[in-house]
């Protein structure tokens, strides 16, 4: 997608977007030099593409092995009957686990794609019996656990 394809947005927009991207606690001073404006300027840019809705905030990136999350898992979930009431109980419950970092409902052969973050086989197991299984409607699951990260990329193509 080219810059000119954003709507609202200009190429400096886009460079900012970029480098923030990559480094959210660059300094003002140094984002301008990068992108070749002031920093008066680079700063109003960023305020706006905040209050726009394009920057949605920034945080630290964290080894999930050395918290005690190491093992990734994909599950996805079949549920018996989708009807309004049930997605939306099903929603409302996911989103208190603190383990599911994304939960999707997609089209195809199920109905919700689960990412997880747990420490081991073992908090698995007990992750899907006492949190996935209880969800409401849930009929079937299938679990894939990721032996290796290939790409795990955050950033947006720009």
């Amino acid at each position: 997608m080219s810059d000119s394809e954003i709507e609202g947005l200009d190429r400096l927009d886009c460079k900012i977007l970029r480098v923030l991207q990559s480094d959210g606690r660059i300094t003002t001073a140094e984002l301008s030099d990068r992108i070749g404006l002031s920093p008066t300027a680079t700063a109003d840019r960023v305020r706006r593409l905040t209050r726009d809705g394009f920057i949605l905030g920034y945080r630290a990136r964290l080894d999930p092995a050395k918290i005690g999350r190491g093992l990734l898992v994909f599950v996805e979930v079949l549920l018996d009957r989708t009807s309004p009431d049930v997605f939306d109980s099903f929603a409302a419950q996911v989103k208190r686990a603190g383990e599911v970092l994304e939960c999707h409902l997609v089209a195809g052969g199920f109905d919700y794609l689960i990412k997880a973050r747990v420490r081991d086989m073992t908090a698995y197991r007990a992750f899907l019996a006492d949190v996935i299984l209880p969800l409401p409607g849930v009929r079937e699951t299938r679990t894939y656990a990721v032996m290796e990260e290939i790409k795990a990329a955050e950033a947006l193509p720009i």
